[in-house]
């Protein structure tokens, strides 16, 4: 298990903000253990344009970034998941595709940015946020031994890791 590439899907219900930061997070912070991916149950059909102005910002690629629905990855030929993480309340009370192979699951609800108002500067300290706490988790993901770990106690410390806050990481 230890040479094993995890396939994460990250849900929400417009791929536009938070699954799209955590999607990016995961592709960088996995360093070729993961291979993250998302989705939403009804796609915005862009990317929000905040959330590619802060990803550029932190250098990441964004330019194959794009709002899809979640049903492409429960069709024949999709990736086999490993995991899937809904990143928003909707997403995590709607009915799901059947996902080939029963990935394991998780909430890690984060606040959605794409609803603030304000300024320019207040907007951006709400994308910011939604970023740190979603990176926050990812870094505590992948930090898991998940070859010694039980299915169990796996399920149980994703969990953990939803409620987990931007501040927490140690």
């Amino acid at each position: 298990m230890v040479d094993k590439i995890f396939n994460v899907l990250f849900l929400c219900t417009g791929n536009s903000a938070r699954s799209i930061m955590a999607e990016s997070i995961l592709n960088r912070a996995g360093r070729g253990h993961f291979t993250a991916f998302s989705a939403g149950s009804h796609p915005a059909g862009a990317v929000n344009p905040h959330a590619v102005a802060l990803l550029k910002r932190l250098n990441y690629p964004t330019d194959r970034l794009r709002s899809k629905d979640w049903s492409e990855f429960a069709e024949p030929g999709a990736p086999k998941l490993d995991f899937i993480f809904t990143t928003c309340a909707n997403a995590a009370a709607e009915v799901c595709p059947v996902w080939p192979g029963q990935p394991m699951t998780a909430h890690w609800g984060v606040p959605d940015p794409a609803h603030a108002v304000g300024s320019d500067a207040e907007i951006a300290i709400a994308f910011g946020d939604a970023y740190r706490m979603l990176e926050t988790r990812i870094d505590f993901f992948i930090n898991l031994p998940l070859a010694l770990i039980d299915k169990l106690s796996l399920q149980r410390r994703l969990d953990a890791i939803g409620q987990a806050k931007a501040d927490d990481a140690t």
